[in-house]
């Protein structure tokens, strides 16, 4: 495996970013950080190979978005959803299949051996490893996450998600059934 690389520069995301940054508001510097961080764990799983990038960063630009343009805590869908119709209606030029396989299987318990299988397990490994603040390594080196945790702090993420269940939910423990139910992929 190569040496994990951190790119705390990625133009292309901050441009996909533009469009959501006022609607996540308050909770857009630690989505962002959450971002950056699942890019570089899968990039580092695909061998930082450039032609895998653009993909990389779209799918975890809008992984989760769902949350913030449908409000919904089974947000898979409403997130492909929103990728999908942003990949057309900006001629992204991404494989919409690929696109939608990424979003949807990146909280996968088991591993991916499906169509791209590749890409998508690059980017269903990276999740746990951020989900999980780096107890799932998934492979990967506890100093590589550690750097990579680095240059991107959580900044309250993972309080943002539970904040998020207990606000659609009703309650933490509503929510986190919900989202459980709603997201997991077996």
């Amino acid at each position: 495996m190569p040496e994990i690389m951190i790119k705390t520069e990625r133009p292309f995301v901050e441009e996909l970013f533009a469009r959501y940054e006022t609607l996540i508001g308050r909770d857009f510097p630690g989505y962002r950080n959450h971002v950056y961080r699942t890019i570089t764990y899968a990039m580092y799983f695909l061998g930082n190979a450039e032609a895998h990038e653009r993909l990389v960063e779209t799918a975890f630009v809008y992984h989760d978005i769902g949350l913030w343009t449908d409000h919904e805590l089974a947000y898979l869908e409403p997130s492909e959803a929103v990728a999908i119709a942003d990949n057309q209606k900006f001629g992204l030029g991404l494989d919409p299949d690929l696109l939608r396989g990424a979003i949807h299987w990146h909280h996968k318990i088991f591993p991916y051996t499906g169509p791209n299988r590749e890409i998508i397990e690059a980017c269903r490994k990276a999740d746990w490893i951020d989900a999980s603040k780096g107890i799932l390594r998934k492979g990967m080196s506890k100093a590589a996450i550690e750097a990579v945790e680095a240059a991107f702090p959580n900044l309250g993420f993972h309080d943002t998600l539970m904040r998020l269940a207990k606000d659609y939910g009703g309650s933490t423990l509503v929510g986190g059934i919900k989202v459980t139910l709603g997201i997991v992929k077996w």
